[in-house]
C-alpha cells in the first residue's frame, strides 16, 4: 500500500511539474525555459516542500522508466525512414562525429590542465557530451562521479539547444546534414529532437550523430584512461 501511495504521489508531482513547465515554455518560447529543465526544478521544489526523499521519489516515479526507453527507440524512426539519406551522408557522419566527439574531450582534458582540476572532476567532466547512460558508464569506468557527471551532461544539452541553433545560423550553416549532426554530437536526444523541427533529414542526422557518439566513447575508454 505505501508503494501505491508512493507511485501516485511521485507520478502526480511528475505530471504537474512537466505541465507547469510545458505552459511557461510555450508561453514564453525560450530554449531556456525547455520543460525538461523548468520541470525539474518544480518537481524539486515539490519535493522539498513535502519532504520526500529522493530514494522515495526514484521508487515512486519508476512508472516513467518504459517511457523513456520508448521515446530514446522512437529516434530510430527518421533513421529508417531517411535510411538512403543517411548512406548517402555516412562519410560527413564519420568525420563529422568522430572529430566533434574528439575534440571535446580534447578541449575537457586541456581546460582541466589549465585549471588544474583533479582526476575525480576531469574524470566526471569529459562524457559530458554523450547521452546520459553512456556518459554514467565511462564516468564510472573512468572514476567520476554520477552526480557531477549528471549535472553537466545537462548543462551541456541545453547550453547547446539555446546556442546551437542561432550559431549555425549566424555563421551560415545550411547544410541539413551538417545541422543534424552538430545538434546530435553537442545536444544528444535534445538536439535530435530540436533537428527534427527542421525536417526529418535533419532529425535522422541528429539521431544517427548521437547513436555514433554513444556507441565512440566506451571504445574511447582505454585511451582515455591512459591520459588521466
Amino acid at each position: 500500500m505505501m508503494i501505491l501511495n508512493e507511485i501516485i504521489i511521485c507520478t502526480a508531482f511528475t505530471i504537474l511539474g512537466y505541465s507547469l513547465g510545458s505552459m511557461i515554455y510555450n508561453r514564453y518560447k525560450r530554449s531556456w525555459l525547455h520543460p525538461l529543465y523548468t520541470s525539474t526544478i518544480f518537481i524539486l521544489i515539490f519535493l522539498f516542500l513535502f519532504h520526500i526523499h529522493a530514494e522515495t521519489y526514484q521508487r515512486g516515479s519508476v512508472i516513467f522508466q518504459p517511457f523513456l526507453q520508448l521515446a530514446v527507440v522512437s529516434l530510430a524512426i527518421p533513421l529508417y525512414k531517411q535510411w538512403n539519406f543517411i548512406k548517402q551522408n555516412f562519410r560527413k557522419i564519420s568525420i563529422g562525429v568522430v572529430t566533434g566527439t574528439i575534440l571535446g574531450i580534447i578541449s575537457v582534458i586541456l581546460m582541466a590542465k589549465a585549471f588544474h582540476l583533479n582526476h575525480l572532476m576531469t574524470a566526471s567532466l569529459i562524457p559530458r557530451s554523450v547521452t546520459l547512460p553512456i556518459a554514467l558508464t565511462v564516468s564510472n569506468d573512468l572514476g567520476g562521479t554520477a552526480s557531477i557527471t549528471v549535472i553537466f551532461v545537462m548543462i551541456t544539452g541545453i547550453f547547446s539547444l539555446i546556442s546551437g541553433p542561432n550559431l549555425l545560423k549566424k555563421i551560415g550553416i545550411n547544410s541539413k546534414a551538417a545541422k543534424g549532426l552538430a545538434m546530435g554530437t553537442s545536444a544528444q536526444m535534445l538536439g535530435a529532437s530540436r533537428s527534427m523541427l527542421w525536417g526529418e533529414e535533419e532529425g535522422a542526422m541528429g539521431s544517427a550523430a548521437m547513436t555514433t557518439t554513444a556507441i565512440l566513447f566506451p571504445i574511447l575508454i582505454p585511451i582515455l584512461s591512459t591520459f588521466l
